[in-house]
């Protein structure tokens, strides 16, 4: 009987497809639409197999649909900006542009050889110009619309990497590419205003009834939205004051103490010229090496500085001193907490390690709390040492203060949200090109939308050091301002890669219009992506961004869905040994080698049969050599059955 030759079927079959556009798609009126996704990879030049797990999921998915008659969008592209290929182009001297190129046909033939049913004529590529362009445009719509700004705000910054790092990106207070340690540097940065979307990002979850429920709850405590109330504290000697968010008003006559963040541009001006301030620079320095992450541990020490002044506590008219303290962000509510050390635990840390004052203004029904507390109390109870408050359940008072606060103007209700504007700017070259202008004249300028694509410039030196590379080249830099035809220098910071796969899912409809971002009839017919297939890793921070654009394209009368992703899957990792594979453990099993001993077909089997797709998968080479078994089994009983089928002449 013949033999199952994987080599030559595999072969055979891909060609058929590839030559006869098998997968090639259209819009088709008449066939109900199914639009299949799994999130596109990094160019790094080898697939992994991560990505066949992910890949082969996600075509058994676009197959079937086929199968039961569906017209299928199964696209691939790169989201293939980044900071390994400029860290490539220093060590390797060679372009990223290159580096990634060469990358990409590397992996397209690894994704070929898995015979995955991609429509390859939708492949979209991030760093391409004709990709960056519309990825420019989405930024000057949000310009125009005011959801995209600049200030300057401090940073966590790699001095190695030299470039902006996210807080998810700083691991023990080290950058996770290279483990440098990481400062704190004021810079200007360009930021999306996410925050105005929060409470439709927040509410439209659910509308997601096909997404898990742990990545939607990960999602609603990014968000964090919280009720409270906004207080003003006067601060002695100064014209300005602090208005401070607190979910607790009930315990306003228990702050003690005020701590702000040490970024907080107020307390340089408190301690400026005075015997505080070299005590300040000290703190701010050792500050400096700790990421926000590590600031907000539970287990960190709580560190203070006493700035020399002092606020008024609106309610009982104390005089409260004011610090600076490790554990307070500026980028969560006004960046400053008023202090109530009998009823939360890092106040009460801090304050036994200060000798600051401790005053319960809540004591439980039994019980009568003193100043001399041996740890905070956080549970509801009686209002005490408040006076016209007191006796009151600390549940009703939480209303009846801010009612009170409100009327005497020293206060108002309002909503806080965790969520902080989306932080864009990288200090690097092999990104797209941010679209302003700095005009001396005009000030600020928007690229206009006809000179789009703003184009990487070819002369940057790559030094690794400095600023932005782009900024080495005075072609790129020096411009014309399109308002008043003067000088002009260009940005010279690029996009956080985030961006641009904030949207790809929408180039896919309609890949190769070169006049528009996509046309509005290709999105009406094929969106939203009915199956969105990729790592859990990517539930807070891909997910939302994505989100986020859509919504904004939404309202721009560009996407038709309000929600991007109907339905996803967040498949589970590929283990051996019980951990991750990675180089470093030496515990990588190369797809490559694996088709060429059993064939694409046993490789795609295992991944699939070897564990639910939502579950971790160990790897077992057992296992593999059983699904080859399997498929020759299969084979065989196949061949027997067409050689008795031509026997009977049927």
């Amino acid at each position: 009987m013949e033999r199952y030759n994987f080599n030559e079927i595999e072969k055979k079959w891909q060609n058929e497809w590839e030559e006869k556009s098998i997968f090639k798609v259209n819009e088709d009126p008449e066939k109900e639409k199914y639009y299949v996704l799994e999130m596109f990879p990094y160019p790094s030049g080898k697939l992994h197999m991560g990505h066949v797990r992910n890949y082969s999921i996600g075509d058994v998915v676009a197959r079937y649909k086929k199968m039961n008659g569906f017209n299928i969008l199964h696209p691939i592209g790169w989201d293939a900006f980044g900071l390994p290929a400029e860290n490539a182009a220093i060590k390797n001297n060679i372009h990223p542009d290159i580096w990634t190129k060469q990358n990409i046909a590397e992996m397209k033939r690894q994704l070929k050889q898995l015979g995955l049913s991609y429509d390859w004529d939708r492949e979209v590529t991030t760093c391409n110009e004709e990709y960056y362009k519309w990825t420019q445009w989405i930024f000057v719509q949000l310009y125009k619309s005011g959801l995209a700004y600049k200030k300057k705000s401090a940073v966590n910054w790699c001095p190695s990497c030299e470039t902006v790092l996210a807080n998810e990106q700083v691991v023990n207070g080290k950058c996770e590419r290279c483990e440098t340690t990481v400062v704190k540097k004021n810079l200007e940065q360009w930021y999306f205003k996410i925050t105005d979307y929060a409470q439709r990002l927040l509410d439209d979850l659910d509308l997601l009834e096909g997404w898990p429920e742990k990545v939607k709850t990960m999602q609603k405590n990014w968000i964090g939205k919280s009720y409270g109330s906004e207080m003003t504290f006067e601060i002695e000697g100064m014209e300005e004051s602090m208005e401070v968010f607190t979910t607790r008003p009930d315990t306003t006559y228990g702050v003690t103490f005020m701590v702000f963040a040490p970024e907080h541009p107020l307390l340089y001006e408190m301690v400026k010229g005075t015997e505080y301030e070299s005590g300040y620079n000290a703190f701010m320095d050792k500050i400096r090496t700790s990421s926000d992450i590590e600031r907000t541990s539970a287990n960190i020490e709580k560190e203070g500085f006493f700035t020399g002044k002092y606020c008024i506590n609106p309610l009982s008219g104390a005089r409260i001193p004011i610090y600076a303290a490790n554990y307070v962000l500026m980028g969560y509510g006004t960046g400053a907490i008023m202090a109530v050390p009998a009823h939360d635990e890092r106040d009460f840390e801090f304050a036994k390690k200060y000798g600051l004052k401790i005053i319960p203004v809540i004591t439980p029904e039994d019980t009568l709390l003193t100043e001399e507390m041996e740890e905070a109390y956080i549970g509801s109870g009686k209002m005490i040492n408040s006076g016209k408050f007191n006796g009151l359940d600390s549940r009703e008072a939480i209303d009846k203060v801010s009612e009170y606060m409100e009327e005497a103007g020293i206060g108002k209700r309002t909503v806080n949200f965790r969520l902080r504007d989306w932080l864009i700017s990288r200090q690097r070259y092999w990104g797209a090109p941010i679209p302003i202008l700095f005009c001396e004249k005009c000030g600020e300028v928007p690229v206009p939308e006809e000179d789009l694509p703003v184009k990487l410039p070819t002369d940057v030196a790559f030094s690794g050091k400095g600023d932005s590379p782009l900024g080495t080249s005075d072609t790129f830099v020096e411009t014309t301002c399109p308002i008043c035809g003067g000088k002009a220098r260009r940005e010279v910071d690029t996009m956080d890669t985030f961006v641009c796969s904030s949207w790809y899912f929408l180039r896919y409809t309609d890949a190769q219009n070169d006049k528009e971002i996509f046309s509005r009839e290709n999105a009406k017919y094929w969106m939203n992506v009915d199956q969105y297939i990729g790592g859990v890793e990517h539930a807070i921070l891909h997910l939302l961004y994505a989100r986020f654009f859509n919504k904004f394209l939404y309202d721009q009368g560009l996407s038709p869905e309000t929600e991007p992703f109907k339905n996803l899957l967040t498949q589970g990792m590929v283990l051996k040994d019980g951990s991750k594979m990675s180089k470093s453990k030496g515990n990588v099993v190369s797809p490559e080698e694996i088709i060429a001993k059993y064939g694409a077909d046993t490789a795609r089997l295992f991944i699939l049969f070897a564990s639910p797709p939502e579950k971790d998968l160990e790897w077992s080479d057992a296992g593999v050599e059983g699904s080859f078994r399997f498929l020759n089994r299969v084979w065989r009983l196949a061949h027997y059955v067409m050689e008795d089928v031509k026997a009977k002449g049927r």
